[in-house]
């Protein structure tokens, strides 16, 4: 990722209403949500989530598509990680990479625990 996108991106994510839609889409996975279901979650209302949604999709952070007459909207985890590689990169002055990685297609199986997966995505 070059400056200019990592600039674009965080600044998209530099208000209150757009950092909230992005986590709840990361949490939603690769399935995403729709546009009605986002509005409600968030409580705000449908022209002003149109505005914000529009903000990270040129940013590159979110995903469209549509889904008979619903738009279903996810979070670009590719992006994501490209931005927290980008901002950890060369971490604490080391060659070695310290970014965590997320996969929403890796589910924790019975038992795991959040810090182990985050272990194992590390190396």
């Amino acid at each position: 990722m070059d400056q200019n996108k990592a600039v674009a991106a965080l600044g998209a994510l530099a208000q209150d209403t757009r950092l909230g839609l992005f986590r709840l889409l990361v949490t939603g996975g690769a399935a995403g949500l729709p546009a009605g279901t986002i509005a409600e979650n968030l409580g705000v209302a449908p022209s002003s989530l149109s505005f914000h949604l529009q903000q990270l999709l040129h940013a590159g952070l979110v995903t469209q598509r549509r889904l008979g007459r619903q738009l279903i909207y996810a979070a670009e985890y590719g992006a994501m990680n490209e931005l927290l590689a980008y901002l950890t990169e060369n971490c604490c002055g080391r060659a070695a990479s310290c970014m965590p990685v997320c996969n929403p297609d890796q589910a924790l199986t019975e038992g795991e625990s959040d810090e182990a997966v985050s272990r194992s995505r590390r190396g």
